[in-house]
């Protein structure tokens, strides 16, 4: 058995650990979700230049994927998703 001092550390290396799970859980699943915004465009036959891939990607606000997901299902242009995005 550890001194008090080694188990509190042991503990805040394994609270550390799980937090740092989760983070990676949850930027993994953004990623995904990013992914599956634009496999949906290129199914569509949406044109999507590197910038607006780069901006997918990166975005890591899972409202903001939800709403892109959601237009991308009837987009015609990458205008009808982004809709701030110039073309």
């Amino acid at each position: 058995m550890g001194t008090w001092a080694e188990d509190m550390m042991e503990r805040g290396v394994q609270k550390g650990l799980e937090k740092g799970l989760e983070k990676g859980l949850a930027q993994g699943r953004l990623q995904e979700r990013a992914e599956v915004v634009l496999r949906i465009l290129t199914a569509r036959g949406v044109p999507t230049d590197e910038a607006a891939r780069q901006r997918i990607l990166s975005c890591t606000d899972g409202e903001t994927l939800d709403r892109w997901f959601d237009r991308a299902l009837n987009a015609t242009t990458l205008r009808d998703v982004l809709e701030d995005l110039p073309q």
